[in-house]
């Protein structure tokens, strides 16, 4: 029993950081509205913005140098390799940046659930399912709802225990290798894809808010 609630607390941890990091940025690492307002300056068309947000991400976890940039974060109540807590905390910016492109509020509590969920992609309607929180199947519409409190914290320690679970695996491949050159070759290649996959679920999970409240 002390174990599992050891580890659920750990799980939530990482989410809450995922979240305080990822979204509201520490030390260099930008708040995902700053990235937003960035793009935005530079790309006034909105999707052309999002298409921006998405390949700097994408450079950024390919290159693995934004590690440094995360001090102390990668100090965790989780054994995970810091390359892998900073994919998910570019992972988390990138989402919560097109989020903000397409007008949602990531104060609210909904929204940063529905960025979290994002990440852990076809899992999203269990969790909520187990959390008791009918979405209809589109978590943009958990996006514009207020969430419990208690609701909210079943659902982080599901994605922290899912994120986990999938960092483990995702180790294996990216750590095991005998040649360190193709490791690392195929580790930059592997977060690159991976955070394509998570901005295509972003980009179909939440379209522009006056779609959804208009």
């Amino acid at each position: 029993m002390g174990d599992a609630k050891l580890g659920g607390g750990a799980a939530a941890g990482l989410v809450e950081r995922l979240l305080d990091v990822g979204i509201d940025g520490r030390g260099r690492f930008d708040s995902a509205q700053s990235v937003a307002d960035a793009a935005r300056r530079e790309h006034p068309d909105l999707e052309r913005a999002v298409d921006a947000v998405v390949s700097k991400h994408v450079r950024l976890a390919a290159a693995n140098g934004f590690v440094t940039g995360l001090g102390g974060f990668v100090t965790l109540p989780v054994a995970l390799p810091a390359n892998v807590v900073g994919f998910y905390a570019v992972a988390t910016r990138m989402v919560a940046a097109v989020a903000v492109l397409r007008g949602y509020d990531v104060r609210d509590q909904g929204v940063r659930s529905a960025v979290m969920l994002t990440l852990v992609g076809a899992d999203a309607d269990d969790l909520l399912r187990k959390a008791g929180v009918p979405t209809g199947g589109r978590l943009a519409n958990l996006a514009t709802r207020r969430l419990p409190g208690p609701a909210a914290m079943a659902i982080n320690k599901g994605i922290g225990f899912r994120l986990i679970s999938s960092a483990g695996r995702s180790a294996l491949s990216r750590f095991g290798r005998a040649v360190p050159v193709a490791g690392g070759l195929l580790g930059a290649g592997l977060d690159a894809y991976l955070l394509r996959k998570i901005a295509e679920q972003a980009r179909r999970e939440l379209p522009p808010r006056a779609a959804i409240t208009g």
